[in-house]
């Protein structure tokens, strides 16, 4: 008996049929694979959008400095009264002796509080009429060494920071960038005598300063270097 043979046409179709099983599986693989890719750049851009919105508002809503004033100002001696162009003073010809640094509940000496500056106190003044309850607040939430703190008649903000040669003018006691200006200002790069002593000088009452109507300050700094 010969052999029987499966027809010709049988195995063609067999093979035609795996190959096109094997195109299906490899299309479901790319399938798969876009919708992998897909979601994972999907992911990465919702995290990008995310973290790039964060820093925006960050940087949008940070305090920033660009109101600050900046003066050129002479820093001769003199026991003279000096007539100064800021309000208050940033900086010019002031008394030898220096204000030592602290909170003071009346005015101080513009001559005498102008040479704490040149040795890089801030200075924040504020409205005479400011309520005490804000007056507390802000005197709460200055530095205790190289800061002047007292009342200002005339000025143009209810709260002014200067330091040598810059002042920022704020809307209050809550206005951020006090903290800012204090960080930058206090001790900072325009200081001409940087380190030099912010106690030891005058409290604005002694006769030897020309000027007696100023109480002592109430915050007693840290010792420094003196000058």
């Amino acid at each position: 008996m010969g052999k029987s043979t499966r027809p010709a046409g049988g195995a063609r179709a067999g093979r035609d049929k795996l190959e096109a099983l094997r195109k299906e599986q490899q299309a479901k693989e790319r399938r798969t694979r876009l919708v992998l890719i897909t979601s994972v750049l999907t992911v990465i851009l919702l995290i990008a959008g995310i973290v790039g919105f964060t820093i925006y508002r960050d940087v949008a809503t940070r305090p920033t400095l660009d109101a600050v004033e900046k003066f050129t100002v002479t820093r001769d001696h003199t026991t003279e009264p000096v007539t100064y162009e800021q309000t208050p003073p940033v900086g010019g010809n002031h008394n030898p002796t220096w204000l030592n640094c602290g909170v003071y509940p009346q005015a101080v000496p513009n001559e005498l509080a102008v040479h704490a500056l040149e040795h890089g106190a801030v200075w924040v003044t504020y409205r005479p009429d400011l309520p005490a309850d804000q007056v507390d607040q802000l005197v709460s939430e200055v530095p205790d060494t190289y800061m002047v703190v007292s009342p200002f008649e005339g000025i143009g903000a209810p709260v002014v920071a200067s330091a040598w040669g810059v002042q920022l003018k704020l809307t209050g006691v809550d206005d951020p960038r006090l903290a800012e200006f204090i960080q930058e200002y206090r001790q900072g790069p325009q200081t001409p005598e940087p380190g030099a002593s912010c106690t030891g000088g005058s409290d604005g009452t002694d006769v030897s300063s020309g000027q007696t109507d100023a109480p002592a300050p109430t915050m007693t700094p840290s010792p420094s270097a003196t000058q």
